[in-house]
């Protein structure tokens, strides 16, 4: 279905629902019940109402499948708003993308959707609501997937790191998600930041082992800076897919920015010696660091070493002919306040204070709204992307997968990724092959940004 023919009232609303929804029809056997619902859990002193989560008093779970392997999930809704599920990174059929009005309708109050795809790439992953998308991450709906090679990469055990942020008052309740302040400029910052909804967990590992630590970024607005203190440690991931050059350990005075969206794979060797730790520290603006989390050594063993680990095996991904690319240039940048009217299910924040290309998204739903560039099938593209803002902004692009290649700024690393930071005045270019059909949204993960113009979606023929 076309997004202008996702556009709903009366009658229509029934017909195009019948074709998306499960009604009477059930998943198969082998479908994953994922049930967004109200939660409570406590964040801090007591218990934090309202949240929203898979579980009533959890956070969402890590989510597991194998690389080739089909993947089968019922997202069921209990809210009272609607909703729709986005796998971040996954480069899936167009159909599965869970954008409402793009690529599905979204899901009222007691319904479900049947999502079921096949993961071309093995690595670290999320998924996120992208409708009512502030109101329902802010609440907590961020959860981690891993996606396992096809063969054993040789680690002891693995550990996943979801960062979060929440916004509580003294009586640990939920403040607003956002300001029109926090909107128009760097996003609204979180007060409480969490790893697996918890402050500075410590988890154990065996002394001497190697570990598989997946630190994943799903906050709404805050880039952090992470820097591991202890141990020895390299960067094999990044954004799910391997790297294949040599990056610097993050550490203190160097670390290592991490926006949301962005995920980073670390192999850790644990010290050998019982109780020892690894810290995961961020440093956050006006406050000493912060331990995240941390890895301590258990029980003895052998000590291992990380040159007992072979490379990560490559993902498919097409490798780009830049010269033969087309170019398509963007301009991430302000726009004069407006209105921003609700026109769907998915909510808005009521302005809009960002724009693509100087034009404010004009809602989720808007009629005659057009993609930004149409990306010819199984050709190579470069897409310019340019800052004229002061803020950053985690660009990202769903369904397809993309490398940098020059930055008016610094230096980057050629890592295949989904989500591409831009500091202030940044200009920089990225290359992928148009390989995967579809209407793929395109947009800043401060989603804030998101909410308020800075978003629009690109179609591949």
């Amino acid at each position: 279905m076309l997004r202008r023919d996702l556009l709903f009232g009366g009658a229509a609303l029934l017909g195009a629902a019948g074709l998306a929804r499960l009604g009477s029809a059930t998943a198969p056997p082998e479908a994953q019940d994922l049930v967004i619902q109200r939660a409570a859990y406590r964040l801090r002193a007591q218990d934090t109402l309202g949240m929203v989560s898979l579980s009533p008093d959890a956070p969402p779970p890590v989510l597991y499948g194998r690389q080739g392997q089909e993947m089968r999930f019922t997202v069921r809704n209990t809210l009272d708003d609607y909703t729709a599920m986005h796998w971040h990174g996954l480069r899936i059929a167009n159909a599965m993308d869970g954008v409402p009005y793009l690529t599905q309708m979204p899901i009222g109050p007691g319904e479900g959707f049947a999502y079921a795809y096949t993961p071309p790439d093995a690595g670290t992953y999320w998924y996120h609501p992208h409708c009512m998308t502030m109101e329902q991450m802010a609440h907590g709906l961020t959860g981690v997937m891993v996606i396992a090679e096809a063969e054993d990469p040789g680690f002891d055990s693995e550990e996943v790191i979801n960062l979060r942020d929440f916004r509580l008052d003294a009586a640990d309740a939920f403040l607003p998600a956002y300001t029109a302040r926090g909107a128009a400029r760097g996003g609204t910052m979180g007060n409480l930041q969490t790893a697996n909804w918890r402050q500075g967990p410590v988890y154990d590992h065996g002394a001497g082992s190697l570990v598989r630590l997946r630190v994943v970024n799903t906050d709404t607005t805050r880039i952090y800076k992470l820097y591991l203190d202890g141990g020895t440690a390299r960067i094999i991931a990044w954004d799910g897919h391997p790297v294949r050059v040599v990056l610097p350990v993050p550490r203190a005075g160097a670390p290592l920015l991490l926006a949301p969206g962005q995920r980073v794979d670390l192999a850790v060797a644990m010290p050998a010696e019982e109780g020892r730790q690894i810290a995961l520290m961020a440093d956050l603006p006006g406050q000493p660091p912060r331990l995240m989390a941390g890895l301590r050594s258990v029980g003895s063993g052998s000590r291992r070493d990380l040159a007992e680990l072979k490379p990560l095996p490559r993902n498919p991904v097409a490798q780009p002919d830049l010269e033969r690319a087309e170019l398509h240039e963007f301009v991430f940048g302000w726009t004069p306040e407006g209105d921003a009217p609700n026109d769907g299910f998915c909510g808005t924040l009521g302005y809009t204070f960002w724009s693509i290309n100087r034009t404010p998204w004009a809602g989720d739903a808007a009629k005659d709204v057009g993609p930004l560039a149409v990306l010819e099938r199984g050709k190579t593209h470069v897409l310019r992307l340019r800052n004229e803002s002061p803020n950053q902004h985690p660009i990202h692009l769903h369904g397809l997968a993309f490398v940098p290649i020059a930055s008016n700024r610094r230096s980057l690393p050629p890592l295949w990724t989904d989500t591409m930071l831009l500091l202030k005045d940044e200009v920089i270019d990225i290359a992928l092959v148009a390989d995967n059909p579809g209407d793929w949204a395109f947009h800043c993960h401060v989603i804030e940004h998101q909410k308020t113009g800075l978003t629009g979606f690109l179609r591949v023929t």
